[in-house]
């Protein structure tokens, strides 16, 4: 689904949504009720005209949405996914139906040498590298700290931590003055979730290497902010809680309703384009109402 009224936005997601994906982050093409990664009434304005960007978990939910929103301000884009093929290709589409070029690459982001080897062709193939985004995020219940294996919390870690480091080392030496890096972090960052500890535990760390990176490359004048979304209807919600659980997710906004993709994806084309010009070392908060402070 593309586009919705703020008012009906609240009524998208169905009782009867399917049960839990076993697959993680999960798959778009399964959900019953589609995320909605952009309004029809968004107008694009060039913010982003000429640019490259390169957007990790691009396949499906807030990465989706930022691909195409990216594509209607002007930039071609390139996605790194996992295996989530066919969400891929509906990316690629819809980057395409904006007029700009899509570049996919699935592969694990965890891994140092997947990083230099996307960010290598995507600077042989398009030319240039103006944006990274680093969205690419797992996340595993467990209602103990006893119930964190050491798998799990190595999982965890090595997607939301290291890769984001990996994709930043990768992108760097290709960036020049003017270049922006976007960290998706999240409100847990903040608040805590009792049931995702580790996963909170490295949206923290997103926080600390946002505001440490930005004061490293500020000289350079490369930015580099973060994101922390609340809850946002996605193909991870499923791909993490079970059916009986999603009811209670819903209403942890203050706003009582979970955000759709296309509310947090502006966010990063703010941070991405001159709009953003003095801001660096900061993070942008969709999280419906939820008031965090640090």
């Amino acid at each position: 689904m593309a586009a919705a009224s703020p008012e009906k936005v609240k009524e998208q997601i169905k009782p009867e949504e399917s049960e839990k994906q076993a697959h993680q982050p999960g798959m778009e093409v399964d959900m019953d009720t589609k995320p909605i990664y952009i309004r029809d009434s968004y107008k694009g304005s060039g913010k982003l005209q000429g640019k490259v960007a390169i957007i990790t978990g691009g396949d499906s939910g807030i990465g989706r949405a930022v691909a195409v929103h990216f594509a209607r301000e002007g930039a071609d884009v390139a996605i790194l996914y996992l295996d989530e093929h066919k969400d891929a290709d509906e990316v690629v589409e819809l980057v395409k139906k904006e007029g700009r070029k899509c570049l996919k690459f699935s592969g694990d982001v965890s891994k140092p040498e997947t990083a230099g080897d996307v960010v290598g062709k995507v600077v042989q193939e398009l030319g240039r590298l103006d944006i990274l985004v680093n969205n690419a995020s797992v996340q595993h219940m467990a209602m103990g700290l006893e119930d964190i294996t050491p798998e799990q919390l190595q999982e965890t870690f090595a997607v939301n931590v290291f890769g984001y480091f990996y994709m930043a080392q990768a992108a760097l030496p290709h960036m020049k003055e003017g270049a922006s890096i976007i960290n998706t972090s999240s409100v847990t960052a903040y608040k805590g979730s009792p049931k995702l500890v580790d996963y909170s535990a490295t949206k923290g760390a997103q926080v600390s290497f946002t505001r440490a990176l930005s004061n490293q490359l500020v000289s350079k004048n490369i930015r580099v902010n973060a994101v922390a979304p609340g809850p946002i209807w996605t193909p991870l919600i499923p791909a993490t809680f079970p059916k009986e659980m999603i009811d209670e997710w819903k209403s942890e906004a203050q706003m009582k309703r979970p955000g759709q993709p296309c509310e947090v994806a502006p966010c990063y084309v703010f941070l991405a384009s001159e709009d953003g010009s003095y801001v660096s070392g900061q993070t942008l908060h969709p999280n419906g109402g939820t008031v965090v402070s640090g």
